[in-house]
């Protein structure tokens, strides 16, 4: 269902790219910022590991280093047919972890100091296997995917918006309606934005599910969210930044997957409650 759901958010943000390609570019518009969306987004898609890596300080670590975590990486990895990624550390207290890579075999998992402390063994499992099943999906080609057409959307509008400045638009030589394009130019890249994290979303439900299905235990990513949404709440992550916080499995930004449902919209991460909820459902109802 998850996987269906972006398949058609997919779609639909394709749709406003041709749509708005033709309103306020045309056709040559549309290919040009297709294509400038595309190299810059799939330059970041090549180098994703290292680039968010090194943008959030992690370290990587060896067996001796970090015994538990490579011991939980190393199993779940095999249950899941995956070649084993590489391990990092961040110097953070607080809890929090993400996966990035292009493929299953360029993948890191990193975790921060801060959830090794707070997490049982079982709930840690959960969490990687959470972090396991976006490698699993290929999740960063698909935000990158969903980023490049959005990427292309907001092309257009800058472009439209300078065209408007300096010269006349094609709306103009069409003899269209002005305002229309106007409102086309503010209203697509803010749908196009609120698919982007609709997107974002059903793949963290879909990795949700995936990492409850390697670990066999859907309730240890259940209590870990538990744990992990009140710890962010009484230790933020300082510094934290708008360009990686897809990455993590709870959202590292103030308003996250919380606050109304307006806020909501514009959020990479699902209302924490809402994923626990799913995941007590496939474990047949809430155990402590």
């Amino acid at each position: 269902m998850n996987s269906l759901k972006t398949t058609i958010l997919l779609a639909v943000l394709t749709a406003i790219l041709v749509f708005a390609g033709d309103a306020i570019g045309g056709r040559g518009g549309a290919i040009t910022a297709l294509v400038l969306a595309g190299v810059m987004n799939f330059g970041a898609y090549w180098f994703s590991d290292k680039i968010v890596l090194m943008m959030n300080g992690a370290k990587e670590v060896s067996e001796a280093e970090a015994p538990e975590l490579y011991a939980i990486t190393r199993d779940l990895t095999m249950k899941a047919g995956l070649p084993m990624p590489k391990v990092y550390i961040m110097e953070n207290d607080t809890p929090n972890a993400f996966a990035t890579g292009r493929n299953p075999h360029h993948a890191a998992v990193a975790a921060t100091t801060g959830i090794m402390q707070i997490l049982t063994q079982e709930e840690l499992s959960g969490v990687i296997g959470h972090e396991l099943a976006h490698i699993q999906h290929r999740d960063i080609l698909i935000s990158t995917i969903a980023a490049t057409i959005a990427g292309a959307i907001s092309y257009l509008a800058y472009m439209a918006q300078w065209a408007a400045m300096f010269g006349s638009s094609r709306d103009d030589e069409r003899g269209g309606n002005p305002i229309a394009l106007i409102v086309m130019m503010i209203v697509a890249p803010l749908a196009a934005m609120i698919i982007q994290m609709a997107i974002s979303r059903s793949r963290e439900y879909a990795a949700d599910e995936g990492g409850a299905r390697i670990t066999g235990n859907p309730l240890s990513l259940a209590n870990a969210l538990r744990k992990l949404e009140y710890a962010n709440k009484r230790i933020p992550m300082v510094e934290a930044n708008n360009a990686t916080a897809h990455l993590f499995i709870v959202s590292p930004l103030s308003f996250g997957g919380s606050g109304g449902s307006l806020l909501r919209l514009f959020s990479t991460h699902p209302p924490i409650e809402e994923r626990i909820k799913r995941l007590e459902a496939m474990a047949g109802g809430p155990r402590y």
